[in-house]
């Protein structure tokens, strides 16, 4: 009878180690830094046939995890210098035109953080999605904060590819200067950020070299996939993939993997730039 009890006791602590109450995100809160648009969605996704073509205006997703272990933050949005009407003395001309942000500087992360009851400097982890202007802009706001962002990728921004340069989507000064000398924790490839499961780093490469997504696990049990911009919205669901990317091959399989974690695991996919998306779900916690 004492040894059934032991092994009963054992497996009730194995049980509570890997339930949902023992491995959860606390809240997930989805916030976006302005908007840009309107412009046809055809200049994201050429590949969108004209019956189903429409003028879009699109969020820039940001995402705060409050998790026991510590806040964590994923992506920056755009960089503060752009807001109200600033956007041409710190992007190219190219960018302001045709992304047209309307980027307040209360949209910007920090006044985000403040609306919620937090700070900068309270935040333990920033992930980095990618490099891209409209994810990286404000991690020089998080010194003391651990970076987390895939190594090629990294890299990636310091020294982008020639093909990639004229563009102006890597803004040297969104993590030049002090931001070179922050504590970047570079992967190479996926990982479990707290150690229990309930914040999973996905490596989904594709639309830039070293991109990567975030998987969390709720108190509720409910899988919620941030897909960032390994998928911009529901058309590259349906199909018509993304207009820039680093490698198309790579950014299938990444679409994939997402679309196949969501099935398995019963959870859904947010995206980054889904203007009725984040219409119906956006500005709200997760529990």
């Amino acid at each position: 009878m004492k040894k059934l009890g032991f092994v009963a006791a054992l497996a009730a602590l194995l049980f509570s180690l890997h339930s949902p109450a023992a491995a959860q995100v606390k809240g997930l809160y989805w916030t976006t830094s302005g908007m840009f648009g309107p412009f046809p969605i055809t200049d994201l996704i050429p590949s969108v046939p004209k019956e189903k073509a429409r003028d879009i205006t699109i969020p820039v997703s940001m995402w705060v995890i409050d998790h026991p272990k510590g806040l964590v933050v994923f992506d920056t949005g755009n960089n503060a210098a752009i807001s109200d009407g600033g956007c041409k003395t710190y992007w190219v001309p190219g960018n302001c035109d045709g992304l047209r942000p309307s980027q307040k500087r209360d949209d910007v992360i920090d006044r985000q953080l403040q609306k919620l009851g937090y700070s900068t400097d309270k935040v333990k982890a920033v992930i980095t999605s990618h490099s891209h202007l409209d994810h990286i802009g404000n991690i020089k706001m998080f010194p003391k904060a651990v970076h987390v962002i895939q190594k090629k990728e990294l890299y990636q921004a310091w020294w982008p590819e020639k093909f990639q340069r004229g563009g102006g989507v890597f803004v040297m000064g969104d993590f030049d200067g002090p931001a070179r000398d922050f504590n970047y924790l570079e992967l190479d490839g996926d990982y479990d950020l707290f150690g229990d499961g309930s914040v999973m780093i996905l490596s989904t490469p594709g639309h830039t070299l070293g991109h990567q997504s975030v998987k969390v696990k709720l108190a509720s049990g409910k899988t919620i996939i941030m897909s960032q911009d390994a998928i911009w919205m529901q058309e590259n669901l349906d199909g018509y993939p993304a207009g820039l990317n680093y490698s198309v091959k790579d950014y299938n399989n990444s679409v994939n993997r997402l679309k196949m974690i969501r099935d398995l695991e019963n959870g859904e996919i947010f995206f980054a730039h889904d203007q009725d998306q984040f219409k119906a779900k956006g500005n709200q916690w997760y529990k």
